[in-house]
């Protein structure tokens, strides 16, 4: 499902970053005939999804066996660099920029399916959560073993 992305496309880790496609239908679209703008996190979340799926990390529909998928939104940022104008396959390559004790912050590019146009760019900040309490908690060791090619090296 993913490939390794071309040296162009690192983030901030240094190394080249996974690419997940990731389709955009018509009515993703908004009037203008453009990618909605709250589409593109929506967009990113299912790439991160398909990447830990991928990765043998599988939310079943149970909070409290959720473990490191039960998490909250801390801050979300996005650039947006040119609009997506038409559906059809596009590419969202992924990294980790940095991984607390309980929150994430991780990078991504939104851009064609080859990677040679950027349409946005951006960062979000996940807090883990214990899905009892809804306080903040570790994450796993299974999840930072499968996360750590996608850290900064170093």
């Amino acid at each position: 499902m993913t490939a390794v992305a071309p040296d162009h496309t690192t983030g901030s880790t240094g190394r080249p970053v996974p690419a997940v496609p990731v389709e955009v239908h018509f009515d993703d679209l908004d009037a203008l005939g453009m990618l909605h703008n709250a589409r593109y996190p929506v967009l990113v979340e299912r790439a991160w999804t398909a990447l830990w799926n991928e990765r043998g990390l599988v939310f079943e529909g149970d909070w409290d066996a959720a473990g490191d998928f039960c998490n909250a939104v801390k801050e979300l940022t996005v650039s947006y660099e040119a609009p997506v104008l038409r559906p059809g396959t596009y590419a969202v390559h992924l990294w980790i920029e940095r991984l607390g004790n309980t929150g994430l912050t991780y990078g991504f590019r939104f851009c064609s399916a080859d990677g040679a146009t950027t349409y946005a760019r951006g960062r979000r900040v996940l807090v883990r959560l214990d899905p009892g309490t809804l306080r903040p908690t570790r994450w796993s060791d299974g999840f930072r073993a499968c996360a750590q090619d996608l850290l900064p090296q170093g």
